[in-house]
């Protein structure tokens, strides 16, 4: 059963949501205006009511840019996924269709999932060739802060994009759960993980610089953690350890490369939050601000 829906087409000659419903636990906020009036670009703000998502809660959410139209698909502050009561487990899906020339920006906030909390995520994308979508895709370790670290039980994040015709393009799952070894074990200093994935011709000068930023950023992470490199250094707690705080790889997708999807390890949520403002910092033209400043 769909708890949101949203349609945003052109109006006047502007992007204009001209159908937006949304029920319990789910809710929408969108602004008159988000950055520069000449920018042609709609926000829209996802939230819950009780400041997260609790034990049992289904979302499921139908989206259409219509040709032509830009959006924004954003939230307030991270998704918390609150404890499972009696192994329920919690779970959104997101399904949504991108027009010719139409432009699509997820651009969340990390998921932070509590002690013992279940959750699956599914977002699930339908695009032309001409169409141009972001998604940024990323949780944390839980609060840190508190002790909680990888406490959770079970994270699950699928994300799928196909061509108009359901030609696959890009599939893709995460999956995180207590097994024989924890969490927390298998990710030993990490304490974000995320995903960007770039489509279409809008993104195609971001999807450039992002592979540029990366590759020089992993060579430069791997020549300070060379063998000669590290005789060089001094020996402290700082560098007891060879594990780089900051991964990133870059790969293409979809016919003749023209998708990118970059994917992330790191041991701070600022780090993350530094890299996408960085990267996407380029978006503001076509959606008015600047991701994650």
């Amino acid at each position: 059963m769909v708890t949101g829906l949203v349609v945003v087409e052109k109006v006047g000659g502007r992007s204009t949501v001209t159908k937006c419903f949304s029920k319990y636990p789910l809710k929408f906020i969108v602004p008159r205006k988000v950055g520069s009036s000449q920018i042609d670009a709609v926000w829209i703000y996802t939230l819950t009511y009780g400041g997260g998502i609790v034990s049992g809660d289904s979302i499921s959410c139908d989206l259409t840019i219509v040709d032509g139209c830009t959006t924004v698909l954003t939230t307030q502050a991270s998704t918390k996924v609150y404890k499972s009561l009696k192994s329920k487990c919690s779970d959104q899906v997101l399904e949504a269709r991108v027009g010719s020339n139409a432009f699509l920006a997820i651009l969340p906030d990390p998921v932070t999932c509590f002690s013992t909390a279940r959750y699956t995520q599914k977002q699930v994308f339908k695009v032309l060739y001409d169409s141009s979508l972001v998604i940024v895709d990323w949780i944390t370790s839980g609060r840190h802060e508190s002790g909680e670290r990888w406490d959770f039980d079970l994270y699950k994040s699928t994300n799928h994009l196909f061509l108009e015709n359901d030609e696959p393009l890009f599939l893709d799952t995460v999956l995180l759960e207590q097994g024989m070894s924890s969490i927390s074990e298998r990710m030993q200093d990490y304490q974000v993980i995320a995903m960007v994935v770039f489509w279409g011709p809008k993104l195609k000068h971001i999807q450039d610089n992002v592979q540029k930023d990366v590759k020089r950023m992993m060579s430069e992470q791997l020549h300070f953690l060379s063998p000669a490199s590290s005789r060089q250094l001094k020996t402290s707690p700082d560098h007891c350890s060879n594990k780089p705080n900051f991964i990133a790889s870059s790969s293409v997708f979809g016919p003749k490369g023209i998708g990118v999807v970059v994917r992330i390890a790191a041991t701070t949520t600022d780090s993350v939050y530094k890299f996408l403002q960085n990267q996407l910092a380029s978006m503001e033209q076509l959606i008015g601000v600047s991701p994650y400043r």
